[in-house]
């Protein structure tokens, strides 16, 4: 019988109990392993994961520089790492900032640990999982700054469709499951959205097709 192969699971987090807490969460957990542990920006790009993490639970308030300042350079270091923001507080500009620079999920501290590890999942299997009162935030913040755009092609309904589900934080398998199809299937639309609306991430495909006013 083939092994599921864990998540590897890192986070960057200055409060020492609640880091703690993530280790053990994460190194007790069946189907996750912990490749790191730091409180800062700087002690994890200095001293490097054990191996390339999966997903990454990144704080947003930390000595040094901020989280979701941090979310491009760890995005540019590791292109096919998931990054999750962890906050006390759902302040508007962090969200933004960090969803601007390439977060895939935006969860409050508070989550409840079997929520977490279920999000850290959609995280790897390419959803964007949020809190609710985050997620309504977030879909404010882009209809405040919504400006109309143009795109050279027009996304087909099933793509709309799509594109929708993934605003609601919907991951590739849930979606394919709901379309039928294969997740490999999922990808490849995922891939034409890409190429239609010329962005390279899930998040960039969401915010622009908020700004187009495609979907709401």
């Amino acid at each position: 019988m083939k092994t599921e192969t864990p998540i590897k699971t890192a986070f960057v987090e200055d409060d020492e109990v609640t880091r703690e807490c993530l280790t053990l969460l994460i190194g007790g957990t069946d189907g996750y392993v912990c490749v790191g542990s730091f409180p800062s920006v700087e002690d994890a790009l200095k001293q490097g994961f054990t191996a390339t993490p999966d997903v990454l639970l990144l704080d947003i308030h930390l000595p040094g520089m901020l989280g979701s300042e941090a979310v491009r350079l760890f995005s540019e270091k590791y292109p096919r790492l998931q990054i999750l923001m962890l906050t006390v507080y759902a302040e508007q500009d962090k969200i933004f900032e960090s969803i601007c620079n390439g977060a895939c999920g935006y969860l409050l501290k508070k989550t409840p640990p079997a929520r977490l590890l279920e999000s850290i999942r959609e995280a790897h299997e390419g959803g964007a999982p949020m809190t609710p009162e985050i997620a309504r935030k977030v879909l404010r913040l882009f209809q405040k700054t919504a400006r109309p755009e143009e795109t050279d092609e027009k996304l087909t309904p099933h793509e709309l469709r799509l594109l929708s589900l993934l605003a609601q934080g919907t991951s590739y398998r849930d979606a394919a499951e709901q379309f039928r199809v294969s997740i490999n299937t999922i990808r490849y639309h995922i891939r034409n959205i890409y190429d239609k609306l010329h962005v390279h991430s899930k998040s960039e495909a969401v915010s622009k097709a908020i700004r187009l006013r495609l979907i709401s």
